[in-house]
């Protein structure tokens, strides 16, 4: 069986597997994202653990709730003590130090523990940041590294450099995790986030390092041609994952799996990862292919859903993902197709009515009205 790779997880000690499993996209039941498949979602996080996955991420809101239950369920049989668990305060939902206080024992009840190791401060960003640090986060949270019940903490970021800066430098976190793929070398905290905050001794985890998907795509003609020239034949999938690995100040890439085949080859990946692997004439080649996606203009949705449910019934998610593969691919007819035949009319764009409740919900500030008008342009007229 694989072994996977381990790095240094910043000034721990701790060895964290190069692979983490994100559990916010695992598969599900109906197309109903709060019904979890599982059976099969805990044979994959078993299975990546058996295969020397020792760090597992989930987050209060995940699946409707359901994702820390499910990874509860997933870490008995003495599974808990074989990995590390990494979860997040859901900062939007506090008002007070008591729903703190509620929130994180509820966390510990659904994931049948009795400490968190990894403990984040969810989504910071310049609404949630003043507020939930003035609530006084932080002498709460020492109670609880006190009390044992919360080994590190962290936080997890979706915003602009200049304040990511300022909340790295305002107390002695452990690690931060951040948004970065070759799409996003200059996007939120990037690549300047990524080299200060392990300059200043933090842990860094990435997520979105295939962003949600849309870089594993079946790329256009014109993307694949690009990809052919390599000599070494990777999926774009592995292409975007080791990218990132390559970076040195990255201690984990954490990857939302759907499937139990994206276990197996994720963790295939990890096992042939290592820091600044690719040569410069790959690092060349992703530079042009990444060029050549934003010539192509994909939306940056990362699939997350926390756009999601829509008031109106419309399937945000599922048309950006859609959109971006009909752009990545040419502009190829059967894609239009296929939104006709994935998507029932009350899921279409033209069902927005502008309430503007998605875009407050959404970590990538994506303008999500104008987007959804032009895929109304593009599908249904």
């Amino acid at each position: 069986m694989t072994v996977l790779k381990y790095r240094k997880f910043g000034k721990t000690g701790f060895e964290v597997s190069a692979l983490g499993f994100g559990a916010m996209r695992m598969p599900t039941l109906d197309g109903d994202s709060a019904k979890i498949n599982e059976p099969l979602a805990i044979r994959m996080i078993r299975y990546a653990i058996d295969s020397g996955i020792n760090y597992v991420d989930s987050a209060y809101g995940y699946h409707g709730g359901k994702s820390e239950v499910l990874v509860g369920k997933a870490l008995q049989d003495g599974y808990r003590e074989r990995t590390k668990v990494a979860t997040k305060m859901p900062t939007w939902m506090i008002n007070s130090k008591e729903d703190m206080e509620i929130c994180f024992n509820e966390q510990l009840q659904r994931l049948q523990t009795d400490h968190i190791d990894f403990y984040l401060l969810h989504g910071l960003g310049k609404d949630r940041w003043p507020k939930i640090k003035d609530l006084g986060v932080f002498d709460w949270v020492e109670k609880k590294i006190t009390e044992g019940k919360i080994r590190y903490l962290g936080f997890s970021f979706h915003d602009e450099l200049p304040l990511f800066k300022e909340i790295v430098d305002s107390y002695n976190w452990t690690f931060c995790q951040i948004q970065y793929n070759y799409m996003d070398e200059k996007f939120q905290a990037g690549t300047e986030g990524l080299k200060y905050a392990t300059s200043k001794g933090l842990a860094v985890i990435v997520m979105e390092p295939i962003a949600g998907g849309r870089l594993a795509i079946k790329p256009s003609a014109i993307i694949q041609e690009l990809w052919e020239t390599a000599k070494i034949k990777r999926s774009p999938a592995e292409w975007a994952l080791q990218w990132v690995w390559n970076h040195p100040e990255v201690a984990v890439v954490l990857s939302g799996m759907s499937t139990y085949q994206q276990v197996i080859e994720n963790i295939a990946s990890a096992e042939r990862s290592s820091i600044s692997h690719l040569t410069a004439d790959e690092l060349s080649l992703i530079g042009k292919i990444a060029s050549k996606y934003r010539e192509l203009g994909p939306i940056g949705c990362t699939g997350c859903r926390y756009c999601m449910p829509c008031p109106n019934g419309v399937a945000i998610p599922e048309i950006f993902s859609l959109t971006n593969e009909y752009w990545a691919g040419d502009r190829n007819a059967s894609i239009k197709q296929k939104y006709k035949d994935t998507l029932t009319p009350g899921q279409y764009s033209k069902n927005c009515i502008k309430c503007g409740i998605c875009e407050e919900a959404c970590p990538q500030h994506l303008p999500i009205r104008e987007l959804l008008r032009g895929s109304g342009q593009t599908f249904e007229s």
